[in-house]
C-alpha cells in the first residue's frame, strides 16, 4: 500500500458536518480524483478550483491524487450549496461558521441559517424579476397599442366604390372633367367624390388626397 499524505500545504480546518446532506453510497476511500469527478458530476478543474479556495484537501497516495470520507462529505455539501446558487465565497464562509459547530444540531442550525439567507435573497430576486416583467408587459403593450393605432392609420379610410374608382383615376392625372365621362358622372357629382375623398384622407386638397392615397397604398401609382 502506497503512503498517503496531504497534496495542499494547507489543510482543511475540521469541522462537524451537518447531516441534513443526504449522500449517495460513496466509493470506497481513498478515492481518486477520476472517480470523485465522475461520482459528483464535476471536472477535475472544479475539484481543483475548490481545493485552491481551501474547500478541499486532496491526498497524494503515489502519483494519485486521492480524496478520504471528510472530503467526499464536503463535495456533497459544496454540490448542495453550488445547485442553490451560493458563491464560493459563502460557502467559504459557511465553512468558516461550522468549524465553531460543536455538535451535529449545532452545524444542522448553521446550515438551515445560510440556507434560509439563500432563499430570502432569491425571493428578493424574484420579486424583482417580476417587477421588470411587470414594467417591460407595459411598454411592450403600450408599443402595441400604438403599433395598432399605426396600423390602423396606416390602412386609411374605407372608401365607396365609387370614391375608389375616382381616386384611381385622379393619381392617374384625369381631370375632373374626364373623370366624369369615364365614370359616366355629372362633373358635379365628380366634385362631390372628390371633395368626399379630400376629407376623408385628412388632406388639404386632391394633389395632397392623391399624395396620401399612394403613401398608403390605396392605389396603384
Amino acid at each position: 500500500m502506497q503512503p498517503i499524505t496531504s497534496v495542499s500545504s494547507q489543510p482543511n480546518k475540521a469541522f462537524l458536518l451537518p447531516d441534513l446532506v443526504q449522500t449517495r453510497t460513496p466509493p470506497k476511500e481513498p478515492v481518486a480524483i477520476a472517480e470523485m469527478a465522475e461520482f459528483f458530476g464535476v471536472t477535475h478543474r472544479t475539484l481543483h478550483f475548490y481545493e485552491e479556495k481551501g474547500l478541499l484537501t486532496a491526498r497524494r497516495m503515489g502519483l494519485m491524487r486521492v480524496y478520504g470520507c471528510d472530503e467526499i462529505a464536503r463535495m456533497a455539501l459544496i454540490n448542495v450549496c453550488r445547485e442553490v446558487g451560493m458563491s464560493v465565497s459563502l460557502i467559504q464562509d459557511l465553512f468558516e461558521t461550522l468549524s465553531t459547530a460543536t455538535s451535529t444540531s449545532e452545524a444542522n442550525l448553521i446550515l438551515e441559517e445560510a440556507l434560509l439567507g439563500r432563499r430570502r435573497e432569491l425571493a428578493s430576486n424574484l420579486s424583482t424579476v417580476h417587477r421588470q416583467l411587470q414594467q417591460l408587459n407595459a411598454l411592450l403593450d403600450h408599443e402595441e397599442v400604438e403599433a395598432g393605432q399605426l396600423n390602423t392609420e396606416q390602412k386609411g379610410p374605407t372608401l365607396t366604390e365609387t370614391e375608389a374608382r375616382c381616386l384611381q383615376l385622379m393619381v392617374e392625372g384625369y381631370t375632373p372633367i374626364r373623370i366624369a365621362r369615364t365614370l359616366e358622372l355629372k362633373t358635379e357629382e365628380v366634385s362631390t367624390v372628390e371633395a368626399s375623398i379630400v376629407g376623408k384622407l385628412q388632406a388639404q386638397n386632391r394633389f395632397q388626397a392623391v399624395a396620401k392615397a399612394v403613401l398608403l397604398g390605396l392605389v396603384a401609382n
